[in-house]
């Protein structure tokens, strides 16, 4: 067999491996296959519909939010039966009747209450037999269809929490409880909007298809080869270069994608066989891929979609969201980076040849920081000439802008059109030339508007994260059909009409693409409301809660680590979506509800990042990591070593959730922008050197006390606080009858902690540490008024008296009749950051140590 054909065996095989896993295996032919090809791209245009303001203009299709979700939904478990089969032996070519007759029955129970709502609306809480009889076939349906989409893990959990909900009376032990009728579980789950039609499939149906569609139409008009050969371009010809262009291109994939196992699969065909070449073995290269294509789920903005649910069950806005992940989205990167350049450096790799080889590395940088230097100043006059512009054209300023906007375009692709297209070359040749940086930046620089515009409706003008995709999507689909037409007229070549139809080829692909990308997305998200569901439903939360501290033994570190590896499990073999939703819900109040009770008091979002991350390590982590599985079939090598090596590399991933929950300067948290500078640099300084002492390679071989020493330098760097703390308490203790004199001396700026005795949600003693901010106030007295809180003395006690509604007091968990056990307040002490300074001048040490014994003939290759 000949290398082409056995690299097209191997295309069609990771073909197969994505559409089992994202878009569905079944591919028929003839009428059923265009009425699948024909609702998929209805799919899409009715989220496009919905998410426009032309319903309100014209006053036609109108949906409220019940009704959305409750034809997304049946749009996608009718696309669920239709494009997965229900067995590997089942055909790939027709659809049985018997999956015609799920998919029809699927549909009309996901869209029971958008076509009986008024009815439904009239009876709330009081189901009828037949509303009691959609409710089960249509969980069992949907059941069934998760198998088929997702695999048999999410389905099962789906199915342990509906047996939990019935059975139970018959739970032994903390896990009993009294138990639901079957009529009341169709009610909550299927009749209301507290289980599948919950939260989860609402920001499925409202934000997150519309981002998978722009990313489908993005790679579709070709800015996924465009950003593997960028990154080839600019990377490849460094030491262990096709590793760090690996990195590079997932990154920029993963802003438009929502899959780990897609990006591993579209960027991994060629970047693994590349890293072979110069070097890595099948496992290392594998894995490399794989901790790159992970990695771009955690970056902003779109993170896997997860950062829209954030913004749901967070409460806080979207550009928060984002400016609390993007540090350690960053520094992780950059981290991986340095890994495979120290790779590379044990095995003496070299790069790949260089079209270019003639010019000169200050060149290269100098050309780099010239073009970053221009993109900061274009950004910053575009930001200022649009605030100035806006109120002086008033209604005028939308066509204005779009119209430079549209100009900007076409000089981009004018320019573009001088360059030859770009083709993707086959890893596997004999020669692979990496391609000059200019003409491969030049080609396709209008790729990068769509993703402005989606960043500025977001970040400035602060539209909802809907209605920013929606214009991101539009301007996308302009150009995916004006981009070959305009390039041929600009090139003036004759073929003009075939690359018109060309580009309407292109879009109605696209709009397929985004719709079967979403069939998994949309699944998942309905079938992780079924857990939601049940939690609300039974109070499992609070169950789980007990069940971890009773494992963890009240060890706050241990009951992290227990969260983490519950985190690990549930998220195997859960898309990314549907992974967040399912580790939030059921362990996100643990670590928040068990922080409170030993004094560890840590902000929502810290808590969210932290099982988002250990979720979406599931997809690296053996045995079920499934984009090692993919990265595994690229590379020819053992899946479960480069699982092992994927999760070797990605140690650092690991380790920053730990970190920032300790030590919530990481994510920019209350900070200013100029600490946040300095965390940024010190944090990423600190994630280097954690890299060097894992890989136990710096400047040469690490010795094991080299290792350990840098270990402990990273630490020291990302939570100074630990020894600061040590040093010095940072807390000094005040009788609780002393509240109001302690009020009376502190800033606005500062904090009390304080401890307190009550009762939790279903009445069982506890106690916990509330963070109380100073309010506003001359005095003691009028700055507890402000807080809302009013105070008694009983004996010894101190005790709740009342809690003003809505205030203060009432946001932060006070209550009647608690007992305020003891007030803490912060004390005049050295800043924690003068613990970096031993900390550097251990690394100093290190580094001189390692310089000595430095290679004798240091290698000459970047």
């Amino acid at each position: 067999m000949t290398d082409s054909a056995k690299r097209e065996d191997l295309l069609t095989e990771l073909d197969d491996l994505v559409a089992t896993s994202d878009t569905g295996a079944r591919k028929p032919h003839g009428l059923t296959g265009k009425l699948l090809l024909s609702v998929a791209a209805f799919w899409s245009l009715f989220q496009l519909w919905i998410a426009s303001p032309l319903p309100y203009m014209v006053g036609f299709g109108v949906f409220n939010s019940t009704e959305a979700r409750s034809i997304h939904l049946a749009l996608a478990v009718f696309l669920g039966f239709m494009a997965f089969p229900a067995l590997r032996r089942s055909p790939r070519d027709r659809v049985p009747l018997s999956d015609w007759i799920m998919a029809l029955a699927g549909a009309f129970c996901a869209a029971y209450i958008y076509l009986f709502y008024a009815a439904l609306a009239g009876r709330p809480g009081n189901p009828t037999t037949l509303d009691v009889a959609v409710a089960i076939v249509g969980l069992l349906l949907l059941l069934e269809a998760t198998r088929r989409a997702l695999g048999p893990p999410l389905m099962i959990v789906a199915l342990v929490f509906i047996v939990y909900s019935l059975a139970g009376p018959w739970m032994p032990g903390m896990l009993a409880h009294r138990g639901v009728s079957l009529t009341s579980l169709a009610n909550h789950q299927w009749l209301s909007t507290q289980g599948v039609f919950g939260i989860a499939l609402g920001v499925s149906t409202s934000f997150v298809f519309l981002f998978v569609l722009f990313g489908s139409l993005l790679d579709k008009a070709g800015a996924g080869n465009y950003f593997i050969k960028l990154a080839f371009s600019l990377l490849g010809h460094y030491r262990g270069g096709p590793a760090k262009a690996a990195v590079a291109a997932s990154g920029m994939t993963g802003l438009i994608s929502g899959s780990s196992i897609a990006n591993t699969v579209t960027t991994g065909t060629f970047t693994i066989p590349m890293m072979k070449r110069v070097g890595y073995t099948a496992e290392q290269s594998g894995a490399v891929e794989v901790s790159a294509s992970v990695n771009g789920q955690i970056m902003p903005p779109v993170m896997g979609a997860a950062a829209f649910l954030m913004v749901e069950y967070v409460g806080i806005s979207y550009t928060e969201v984002i400016k609390h992940a993007f540090l350690p989205a960053m520094i992780s990167y950059i981290a991986l980076f340095y890994i495979v350049h120290l790779a590379a450096l044990k095995a003496g790799m070299q790069g790949l040849q260089s079209s270019n080889p003639d010019r000169p590395m200050l060149r290269k940088v100098l050309g780099f920081l010239t073009g970053l230097l221009l993109i900061m100043g274009l950004s910053v006059a575009v930001y200022y000439g649009l605030g100035w512009l806006k109120p002086l054209l008033g209604d005028y300023a939308a066509w204005v802008i779009a119209a430079g906007l549209a100009a900007t375009y076409l000089a981009l692709v004018r320019i573009g059109a001088r360059y030859p297209d770009l083709e993707l070359d086959d890893p596997n040749s004999p020669v692979v030339s990496m391609p000059q940086t200019r003409p491969t930046l030049m080609t396709g620089l209008h790729y990068i508007l769509p993703v402005i515009v989606l960043v500025w409706c977001l970040m400035v003008e602060r539209l909802s994260p809907g209605l920013s995709a929606f214009w991101a999507t539009v301007f996308m689909i302009a150009i995916i059909i004006t981009q070959h037409p305009l390039i041929a007229l600009f090139r003036k070549e004759q073929d003009v009409a075939t690359k018109v139809r060309q580009g309407f080829s292109d879009l109605w692909e696209g709009l397929v693409a985004g719709a079967r990308n979403m069939i998994g997305i949309g699944i998942a998200t309905a079938t992780a409301g079924i857990i939601v569901g049940a939690v609300s439903q039974t109070g499992v939360g609070l169950v789980l809660a007990d069940l971890v501290e009773v494992l963890s033994m009240g060890n706050l570190m241990l009951m992290l680590m227990l969260t983490a590896v519950l985190s690990l499990i549930l998220g195997m073999g859960l898309p990314t979506t549907a992974n967040y939703i399912v580790v939030s819900a059921l362990l996100a109040p643990v670590i928040v509800t068990l922080g409170q009770q030993n004094g560890l008091i840590v902000p929502l979002i810290a808590v969210h990042l932290f099982v988002f991350y250990f979720g979406i390590m599931a997809d690296v982590t053996p045995p079920v990591g499934l984009a090692s599985f993919a990265a595994a079939a690229i590379s020819r090598g053992d899946p479960i070593r480069t699982g092992f090596q994927a999760f070797y590399y990605s140690l650092r991933t690991a380790a920053l959730p730990f970190l920032f929950i300790f030590n919530t300067d990481l994510l920019l948290i209350d900070v200013s922008f100029v600490y946040g500078v300095v965390i940024f640099v010190i944090a990423t300084i600190a994630m280097l050197i954690f890299a060097a002492a894992t890989q136990g390679w710096m400047i040469t071989r690490s010795r094991r006390y080299e290792s350990l020493l840098l270990l402990l330098v990273a630490f020291t760097l990302f939570r100074p606080g630990f020894w600061m703390d040590l040093l010095h308490d940072p807390y000094r203790s005040i009788p609780p009858a002393e509240i109001t004199q302690a009020l009376d001396r502190m800033d606005e700026d500062s904090n009390l902690r304080m401890q307190i005795s009550g009762v939790d949600d279903i009445g069982n003693p506890t106690t916990f540490y509330l963070l109380v901010p100073i309010p506003n106030g001359l005095t003691g007295e009028e700055k507890l008024e402000n807080l809302g809180l009013t105070l008694m003395q009983e004996g010894d006690r101190t005790l709740v008296d009342m809690v003003s509604f809505g205030s203060l007091a009432s946001q932060l968990g006070f209550d009647f009749d608690q007992e305020i056990l003891e007030v803490m307040a912060p004390v005049d002490r050295y800043r924690k950051e003068w613990m970096w300074i031993p900390a550097l001048l251990i690394f100093a040490l290190v580094a001189w140590l390692q310089w000595r014994r430095r290679p004798a003939t240091p290698a000459t290759t970047a």
